[in-house]
Order: structure tokens, then C-alpha cells, then sequence
């Protein structure tokens, strides 16, 4: 099975190489890396640019131009350009476990897709990150929480808990795993939401009517996630909108998405 990661950014080249970085370190290296850029300027072009010329497998940046927040759009076009079998997703700003892309493979089922959790690293920690420390120096003294709990890699508790599980995590894009050909069958993300939120919930939620169920990473899959300020949920009510329509429609593709950018 071939494995493409989406690594999605826009205007944070300082953090894109720390992840391309964990990626370039995997046990099971992915098979492409595909840069999702919504809009950034040069700095984010180099940062690809060098990891294209050093990274053990072919690094795509996919651009387009910055119109507002286009993030479902610029996650079609990622996935419109890879023709691998399986598409794990994560945000610009999550460190990856070594195991990360082996954790997400072992735990790839047909008519499922995964839900991996997100680590919060505080501001502190981020830069200690930032700033060139390794991970595990860097996130030591973390306020986590009860996510502490999720903090060590455990592969046979992971696998027992995968899914029972599904009703501890909230659906995230910051780190999903998904068989390209469902994304084709349901269209993609929906490009009619742009802003903040929630465009993963909107997509998972359509996943689900066409009989894709859910499977949780608890304990494998793991990612740290570099702090930033909130963003603007100006657009959330909208969007929440768009939500609701999917789910009283019973509705499986949506009308604006992935089928524009697919040859």
C-alpha cells in the first residue's frame, strides 16, 4: 500500500521544517509528502524546496493563492495530485512520532478511516522547539492534563482501544487517515467553507452516511502540536451551517469539492 502525506501551512515555514523533519524521520517513511500551502509566501517555498532536495521520497508543494482561509480547497488540491492508495492528513505545525506513519498503516481498515489525537505543546515548549531542542527535552514540564494519559506509545493497547475509543477524541483534522478513493467518492472537503471550523466534522460527518466508520488512535499515531493564538472564528456560525444541512440531508458528497481538480 502507498502512503501520501498532506502536510497542510500557510505562513509558518519555522514550523513546516520541524515537521518535515519528523516526517523525513519515520520508520515507515510515506511514500510522497505533499505541502498543502494556502497562500504563503517565499520563506515557505524554500523551507520545501530544501527538504524536496534531502527528504528520501519526492516532496510536492502544493500553492494557491491566498484568498482567505481556503483550507478544504487547499486539501483537494493535495489530494487531487497524489495517486496513492491511502492519505494521512495533519497540520503544519504537528511533530510526528517516529512511528507515526506505521502506526496510522497498521491501523488502516477498508470502509474506515482513522482519527489520530493531538498532543498540545505549551508556549514555552514550543520555543524550546522552535529554538532547535529535541522533542522530548522540549515538551518536559507540559501542563497536558488527562492527554497525558495518551502520551506514550502503546501498540496493543492502541489496537484494543481503536474502537472503543471513538468516544474520547473529538474528530480533528489536524491528524486523519484516510483511503484517497472514499475522499473521491464523497467528494472531498467542502470547498463552500472556508474560515475556521468545521470543515473536518463536515467531511467525517459525510464519510459516515456513505457507511465509512470511524477508527481511533489512542496511545500509536502520536503528534505534538506547536502553540499558536486562536484563530478567528468569525466564520464558525456559517460554517456550523453547512454542518448541520449535511446531517439533516443524510447528504454523502458535497456539490463544490475534490471532483474540480481530478483530471
Amino acid at each position: 500500500m502507498r502512503v501520501a502525506l498532506v502536510v497542510t501551512t500557510c505562513e509558518r515555514a519555522d514550523a513546516l521544517a520541524l515537521v518535515l523533519a519528523t516526517a523525513a524521520a519515520q520508520s515507515r517513511t510515506p511514500d510522497e509528502l505533499i505541502v498543502a500551502d494556502d497562500g504563503s509566501g517565499p520563506a515557505t517555498g524554500e523551507c520545501v524546496g530544501q527538504w524536496a532536495r534531502r527528504a528520501p521520497f519526492p516532496v510536492l508543494h502544493s500553492w494557491q493563492p491566498k484568498a482567505g482561509w481556503r483550507l478544504c480547497r487547499s486539501r483537494n488540491l493535495a489530494v487531487a495530485r497524489t495517486s496513492c492508495d491511502y492519505v494521512v492528513v495533519v497540520d503544519g505545525d504537528m511533530l510526528l512520532h517516529p512511528e507515526f506513519i506505521s502506526d496510522h498503516l497498521e491501523h488502516a481498515r477498508r470502509d474506515a478511516w482513522v482519527q489520530g489525537c493531538r498532543l498540545p505543546l505549551d508556549e514555552a515548549a514550543t520555543a524550546r522547539a522552535l529554538a532547535g531542542l529535541p522533542l522530548a527535552a522540549a515538551a518536559r514540564g507540559t501542563r497536558l492534563g488527562l492527554r497525558r494519559l495518551q502520551a506514550a506509545r502503546l501498540p496493543a493497547l492502541a489496537r484494543a482501544a481503536a474502537g472503543p475509543g471513538n468516544g474520547l477524541l473529538a474528530v480533528k483534522g489536524c491528524n486523519q487517515g484516510f483511503w484517497r478513493d472514499d475522499l473521491v467518492r464523497i467528494n472531498g472537503w467542502d470547498e463552500s467553507i472556508t474560515g475556521w471550523g468545521p470543515e473536518d466534522k463536515e467531511l467525517c460527518a459525510r464519510l459516515a452516511q456513505a457507511g465509512v466508520r470511524r477508527r481511533t488512535l489512542l496511545w500509536a499515531g502520536l503528534a505534538w502540536h506547536l502553540h499558536h493564538p486562536p484563530a478567528d472564528r468569525a466564520s464558525a456560525p456559517h460554517n456550523r451551517e453547512a454542518l448541520a444541512r449535511t446531517l439533516a440531508e443524510r447528504r454523502v458528497r458535497c456539490p463544490q469539492g475534490l471532483d474540480s481538480h481530478l483530471r
